[in-house]
C-alpha cells in the first residue's frame, strides 16, 4: 500500500503543478490517468460502480464525488481532488482541497481548519485507541473554528477494496467505536463546510455539494496503525503548501 501511496502522492504533485485558472477539470483527469498507468499502476476510481472518471474534482461547493469534464477553474475558486490508486492489488486514497490563486478569507480558514483537523486526527490513528477518538478530534477541531462537519459522508477502511470496515465518521464520542488495532489501514478523511452541515446530490447522481452552496474542503490521508505508531501511507503534505499559481 505504501507503493501505491507513493504513486498516489507524485500524482497530486503533478497535478498541484497545473491547477490555474483557465483549466479543465478533464485535463487534470487525463493527466492523472496517464500519470498513474505509466507507473504500473491503475486509477482506482475508474468506473468503480459506474464512476466515470479517473479522479474526482470538486469546486466550491461541490464537496466530493466530481466527475472531471468542461469546467475551467476560475481565480479564486477552490477545487478538491481525490485520487485513487491501485498497485499490485493494493489500494491508497487520497484527497487535497487547492486554492486556484487568491481567494478569500473564509476560503483560507476553510482550507487551513480541515487540512490541521486531518492531521489533528492522524496522532489517534494509534493501536488501544478507539474510532470515536479519531472522529471527535476532527469534529472538536473543526466546530472549534466555527465551521460545519459533514455529517452523511464518512472514511472508511481500506485494504485490497477501496472501501472496507470500518466506516469513520467525522464527529463522534470519545472513547466509543472500534477498537484501532496494529495492521488497520484507514482512509481519514475530513469533509468540511463554510455554513451547514446539510447536503445535496448533483442531477448527474455523483456530486455532492453543501445544500446552502457555501465553500467545501476535503482532506485525506490513508494511514496504517502500526507498532510504531500512525504510518501516513500518503504523505502529500510532505510536498509543499498546495496553494496554486494565480
Amino acid at each position: 500500500m505504501a507503493v501505491s501511496g507513493a504513486i498516489l502522492v507524485k500524482t497530486m504533485n503533478l497535478l498541484a503543478g497545473k491547477i490555474r485558472p483557465g483549466v479543465t477539470t478533464r485535463e487534470l483527469d487525463e493527466a492523472a490517468e496517464r500519470f498513474i498507468r505509466s507507473q504500473g499502476a491503475e486509477p482506482a476510481f475508474k468506473g468503480y460502480r459506474g464512476f466515470p472518471g479517473s479522479i474526482c474534482t470538486s469546486p466550491n461547493s461541490m464537496i466530493v464525488h466530481g466527475i472531471p469534464g468542461p469546467y475551467k477553474l476560475g481565480r479564486g475558486d477552490l477545487i478538491s481532488i481525490d485520487i485513487g490508486v491501485i498497485h499490485d492489488g493494493w489500494v491508497a486514497d487520497a484527497a487535497r482541497t487547492f486554492a486556484v490563486g487568491p481567494v478569500t478569507p473564509i476560503a483560507r480558514k476553510l482550507l487551513g481548519t480541515t487540512e490541521e483537523a486531518l492531521l489533528v486526527a492522524v496522532d489517534y490513528c494509534r493501536a488501544g485507541k478507539r474510532l470515536g477518538d479519531v472522529s471527535h478530534a476532527i469534529q472538536e477541531h473543526v466546530e472549534a473554528a466555527g465551521l460545519s462537519i459533514v455529517r452523511t459522508l464518512v472514511g472508511h477502511g481500506i485494504g485490497r477494496s477501496m472501501h472496507e470496515d470500518p466506516q469513520i465518521p467525522n464527529y463522534g464520542t470519545p472513547g466509543t467505536g472500534v477498537p484501532l488495532e496494529e495492521g488497520m489501514v484507514l482512509a481519514v478523511e475530513p469533509m468540511v463546510t463554510a455554513g451547514r452541515h446539510a447536503v445535496r446530490v448533483g442531477d448527474d447522481h455523483w456530486a455532492i455539494y453543501s445544500q446552502d452552496g457555501s465553500l467545501a474542503a476535503h482532506f485525506e490521508f490513508t494511514i496504517a496503525i502500526t507498532a510504531d505508531g500512525p504510518r501516513i501511507l500518503t504523505p502529500w503534505h510532505e510536498a509543499g503548501d498546495g496553494r496554486a499559481a494565480a
